[in-house]
């Protein structure tokens, strides 16, 4: 297996993130579990190692360009998939408290393994992001809440706000072309209590540009939101 140590911690200084030797290693173990596993459970199809690197584990990383979480700050993934972005997260600043969602048993099996071999905890939840914003266990508990590549913005929204604290914030990871679904959300954003919209580019050095867009929640989520998964869809705000 390839080893991308030096690599992955030189990249992430040209982006101004310094990743130490110790979490290279971390990094080290993560591809190689994820493609690992990959080979019976379908994680990515991403498996270049010089990919991985890149739009696996720096895209991750840049949300650490966008905001600056407090120290124990309680960061939420929402649909993590892989672990993407909240294990990275993880493993470069440990002080977070991570939640990891996911609706699929299956990778949530396989982010505990993979957190027991890199020595981090990360709190697994199986549910679907819709009933995770009704659990009054969850809504309005997390510092930030982010989610990568999941829905358009407008959906995203629903999804995601009904979780964030109040004064907290919500990050929705999104390639180029942002501007368009920054237009559609307006609505979505004015009626789930998101306001004062920042929008991040960052630059990967191969992969090109990606747009992080920072949602500050300034007022509670009203009763009734989330609604069902099925009517988010077909009836985006």
């Amino acid at each position: 297996m390839e080893d991308i140590r030096q690599k992955l911690i030189s990249q992430a200084k040209t982006l101004g993130i310094k990743v130490t030797a110790e979490q290279s290693e971390k990094f080290q173990v993560y591809m190689e579990t994820l493609l690992e596993w990959n080979e019976k459970l379908n994680l990515t199809a991403i498996t270049e190692p010089d990919e991985v690197v890149e739009k696996h584990f720096l895209d991750s990383l840049a949300l650490l360009l966008a905001c600056k979480p407090k120290e124990g700050g309680k960061l939420l993934d929402i649909g993590t998939g892989a672990g993407f972005p909240g294990v990275p997260l993880k493993i470069v600043r440990p002080d977070l408290q991570v939640t990891l969602l996911d609706g699929s048993n299956k990778r949530l099996n396989f982010l505990g393994e993979l957190c027991g071999r890199l020595g981090i905890e990360g709190k697994r939840v199986h549910k679907r992001a819709e009933e995770a914003g009704l659990d009054r266990s969850m809504r309005e508990s997390y510092d930030i809440v982010t989610a990568r590549a999941v829905a358009q913005l407008r959906v995203l929204c629903e999804y995601c706000l009904p979780l964030v604290k109040m004064k907290g914030i919500f990050v929705a990871m999104k390639g180029p072309n942002v501007n368009d679904e920054l237009a559609e959300a307006e609505k979505a954003l004015k009626i789930l209590g998101g306001d004062k919209v920042e929008l991040k580019q960052i630059q990967l050095p191969a992969a090109g540009e990606r747009n992080l867009v920072v949602v500050r929640k300034l007022s509670f989520t009203p009763k009734g939101y989330p609604r069902h998964g099925g009517t988010i869809k077909k009836h985006p705000l």
